[in-house]
């Protein structure tokens, strides 16, 4: 994700992150956009132990100021709210964090805030969700489910394009995917390999719409490359469609929870989940072929899913230092440092993690904090939980 600014001189200086909005949104050819109330439907759901030692049960990574001086939930409220507000908005979140989640959204209502009684998947979370706006505003109301740790910017074109989105699922009684242009190898993100063009006279290159030919969840890093060369569009994580479409296609094709689906739409949730396997939506319905169709999304977009990430979502100095708090870089480049106690110095390093908590320090090199399980499985569990000892 290019991100613009800076921190602190050259070399040294202290700085804080926060996302950064570029003025000049890329241009677009005037397209269809729906007038139609919206509403979201947020995946905000686990710790986020792929942000240990920050992220706690008692602050979630929903929760954590990763991008900017907001919690990532709190921000995708704010980005949603010129074109979805508040009271529109469904959280699909845990039972362990709920409490953390009400209190952070005090504009989100709380009848609005759906906690799983035992951890469901995103599949089962966006058919409890779609279900809820069907009762509450009607089947054909247009849902937009989304996940709660993207880094988005031009923030005009990312509601123009959820506005598209909305009318092509509209005209074309279809679920649509928004696909972000590759911008590296990356294994951990959905490809999404377009087929046919659905407007033959606009392209997709144009903000045009195409007929997905397949889906893939986490390739390896070889087949990644190979859909990249395809043509393939990374997943945004972003998913458009009618309540009553999203759930006509998860019945169809997601069989994991087939048999709870009577429960779901008679309100019995009780029974809907004990009747009901756990399964992502990119695995449950995706991969499995309904009818999807893709737009481009030319806003900067990043999955923020581990610390190394945000040296792509974060702002940067001119060594390319990302900062939360304060710091101090000399001979020092393309370092994460995120203090919340006291100042840090770093001297002649380069591509670290730094994280500074009031009892705790950790410290590694940003390519071994993609996957933080061995640590933790390394560690007591107490400190795997409540690392710094206090109070949760």
């Amino acid at each position: 994700m290019k991100m613009h600014g800076s921190h602190g001189a050259p070399g040294g200086g202290a700085g804080t992150a926060s996302t950064v909005h570029p003025s000049v949104a890329p241009a677009r050819a005037a397209l269809p956009e729906t007038d139609a109330p919206l509403w979201a439907i947020i995946f905000a759901g686990g710790i986020g132990s792929r942000f240990w030692p920050v992220s706690t049960p008692s602050r979630p990574k929903p929760l954590l100021r990763l991008v900017s001086e907001q919690p990532l939930l709190v921000d995708t409220v704010l980005r949603l709210a010129p074109v979805i507000p508040p009271d529109r908005v469904l959280v699909l979140t845990s039972r362990d964090i709920a409490p953390a989640i009400r209190e952070a959204l005090a504009t989100v209502p709380e009848m609005n805030i759906l906690v799983e009684p035992r951890p469901l998947g995103t599949a089962a979370a966006l058919a409890w969700g779609a279900q809820e706006v069907a009762r509450r505003a009607g089947p054909h109301t247009m849902c937009v489910a989304m996940h709660a740790d993207l880094a988005v910017g031009f923030p005009e074109e990312f509601h123009r394009v959820l506005r598209r989105a909305g009318a092509v699922a509209e005209r074309e009684d279809a679920l649509v995917a928004v696909g972000v242009r590759p911008t590296r190898v990356e294994p951990a993100f959905g490809y999404i390999r377009p087929g046919e063009p659905g407007q033959a006279d606009v392209a997709l290159a144009d903000g045009g719409v195409c007929e997905v030919a397949a889906f893939v969840e986490k390739p390896s890093e070889a087949e990644a490359m190979l859909h990249i060369a395809a043509g393939a569009l990374w997943h945004a994580g972003i998913l458009v469609g009618t309540a009553t479409g999203l759930l006509s296609q998860l019945d169809d094709k997601t069989v994991e929870l087939r048999d709870g689906f009577d429960a779901l739409r008679a309100g019995q949730l009780p029974a809907f989940v004990g009747s009901i396997r756990s399964v992502s939506i990119e695995r449950g319905l995706l991969e499995r072929g309904p009818r999807l169709l893709v737009i481009p999304g030319d806003f900067e977009w990043d999955d923020v899913g581990t610390w190394a990430s945000l040296r792509r979502a974060r702002s940067l100095d001119d060594n390319g230092n990302g900062v939360v708090g304060t710091a101090h870089f000399v001979d020092a480049d393309s370092n994460i440092v995120h203090g919340e106690s006291g100042v840090v110095v770093l001297y002649g390093v380069s591509k670290m993690l730094v994280v500074n908590l009031p009892g705790l320090t950790f410290v590694t090199p940003l390519d071994r904090a993609i996957d933080l399980k061995p640590l933790l499985d390394a560690l007591p569990g107490s400190m795997r939980i409540n690392p710094t000892g206090g109070a949760t």
